[in-house]
């Protein structure tokens, strides 16, 4: 019980790019509440109905993946995770804005043009236009493949370039939701790609089955706009630290080839 009204609080700040588990752990490390009984709550799912949260698996420990916005947070010592959650998720909708369904509206109208340019009919269109939910899964994706924030555009465009044009490129081969799938674990071997997780994006097509990551708000922006490229792949170039695109596989095995 309080003795008094004073309550001891605490700054974290919250990486962009962080996992749910990265945060969980920031925030038990912090002294703001518990890896448990965050988790316990994201089962539980009592948190209000968010708009962007329609169409979201309830009660796992991965359902908040995603919404947790990355920013400087002041947060009660031994908080409930109420509090904490009632928190971020009221900033993941405040820096959203009022703009968000604009955005949206001008996504689909985008993704229809490039998808009918490709052949599909109208009820393909329809039913393969993306949700918020689906968008911040493709920023979450943006987050943790980009080298840098000037990269966002066309690792979008990559992704989109691929969503749009399933007949030919059915999966999108993104390795960061590979390492998801596998629990974080780095430096993937030709061998992990071929362990079959619902986040094996070489195995599976379209989107994983949640976000990979809590994006912040220019990946975000990235998948709400992406370039309008011929992009279908890019590959690290160690000697710069950026990303190659390509618009074909020739063009990428080209580069992979000429940086072995």
């Amino acid at each position: 019980t309080e003795k008094s009204s004073y309550r001891e609080s605490i700054e974290v700040v919250i990486p962009e790019g962080y996992t749910t588990a990265q945060i969980f752990a920031l925030l038990e490390k912090k002294g703001v509440c518990s890896v448990e009984e965050l988790e316990e709550y994201s089962k539980t799912s009592e948190f209000a109905d968010y708009w962007f949260m329609e169409g979201v698996e309830r009660g796992n420990a991965n359902t908040l993946e995603g919404f947790l916005f990355p920013d400087t947070y002041e947060f009660y010592i031994d908080a409930t995770p109420k509090h904490v959650f009632q928190k971020m998720l009221a900033r993941f909708e405040e820096r959203l804005g009022e703009d968000i369904h604009d955005y949206m509206d001008d996504l689909k109208t985008k993704l229809t043009a490039m998808m009918r340019k490709n052949g599909y009919t109208q009820a393909y269109i329809n039913a393969n236009l993306p949700n918020i939910y689906d968008v911040i899964k493709i920023a979450s994706m943006i987050e943790k493949e980009s080298a840098h924030t000037g990269e966002n555009y066309n690792v979008s465009s990559v992704i989109y370039n691929r969503l749009t044009n399933q007949s030919n490129y059915p999966y999108l081969q993104i390795d960061a939701t590979v390492v998801y799938g596998l629990n974080g674990k780095s430096n993937l071997t030709a061998e992990d790609l071929e362990i079959d997780t619902p986040y094996n994006t070489y195995m599976h097509g379209g989107l994983p089955p949640t976000p990979i990551s809590n994006p912040g708000l220019s990946s975000i922006l990235a998948a709400l706009s992406p370039a309008d490229t011929k992009y279908h792949y890019y590959a690290l170039n160690p000697a710069t630290g950026a990303h190659q695109f390509s618009k074909t596989y020739q063009e990428h095995i080209d580069f992979l080839h000429s940086i072995r």
